[in-house]
């Protein structure tokens, strides 16, 4: 396969981008929050978790510690109690402990609206500050990137790296910076749930192998759904990337999605 020009990769991601505004017009954070410290201790306990799992255990947690005084006043056992659901529970109680001890020394139980205040907390990194800047001050200053994202990313060639910064910096040069929080809600979304609708565009002929479907065939953008159990080839039979299990493939605004 010739090698995609810079241009034309732009021209791909900015069709990517429609695709999944089409396909995923509700997408948004997962994590249940009111307010900047909710959402910052929701992102710390989503570390290896579901966010459907740390929405179950929140609304206690909050109702106990509703604001970073009350939080930085408890003892390590309470918040492990509540918290021990999520996994890794020891960590994340003396991460969050000593997150909100120092949001109240040192910003006056403010949560900071800066990359540099936030990722100076304690169990706070560049992807948890990236989400509870751009959800919850609706600042763009990077790309939400976990495993899912990353690994979507890769799917659609919009990156070949596998560290987290590395996938961030090649996503924020193809996408437009006011679109940088809603891209990592939509490749999430594309990511989970069953008929999740995932493109990947390619330029040579090929072709969806699949025990549940007949061979489709076609050029220009080849589309890939993850849940559906198939390959994609190219022509001299070369797997191009994926295989996923159940799903389906339908017609859409370019080539197959």
């Amino acid at each position: 396969m010739a090698r995609e020009s810079a241009s034309a990769r732009l021209a791909r991601a900015a069709r990517i981008l429609d695709l999944l505004e089409t396909a995923y017009p509700d997408a948004h954070c997962a994590l249940e929050h009111a307010d900047p410290y909710q959402l910052l201790v929701a992102t710390i306990l989503s570390a290896q978790c579901t966010d459907v799992r740390v929405n179950l255990v929140t609304p206690a947690l909050f109702a106990r510690f509703p604001d970073p005084h009350t939080l930085a006043g408890a003892s390590q056992g309470e918040v492990e109690d509540l918290i021990r659901s999520t996994g890794f529970f020891r960590n994340k109680a003396a991460n969050l402990l000593a997150m909100a001890a120092a949001l109240v020394e040192r910003h006056a139980g403010r949560v900071p609206d800066t990359m540099e205040e936030l990722r100076a907390l304690p169990g706070v990194g560049r992807k948890t500050a990236n989400v509870v800047l751009g959800n919850a001050f609706g600042r763009n200053d990077g790309i939400t990137v976990d495993t899912h994202v990353g690994r979507i990313a890769r799917l659609l060639r919009l990156t070949s790296a596998t560290d987290p910064e590395k996938v961030e910096r090649d996503l924020m040069r193809l996408f437009p910076r006011p679109t940088w929080t809603l891209l990592s809600h939509l490749l999430l979304s594309s990511a989970q749930g069953g008929g999740s609708k995932v493109m990947q565009f390619g330029k040579s002929r090929a072709k969806l192998v699949s025990k549940e479907s007949p061979t489709v065939t076609f050029d220009d953008v080849a589309g890939v759904i993850p849940n559906h159990e198939g390959r994609v080839v190219d022509e001299e039979g070369e797997h191009l990337r994926g295989v996923y299990t159940t799903g389906w493939i339908k017609r859409g605004p370019v080539g197959l999605i």
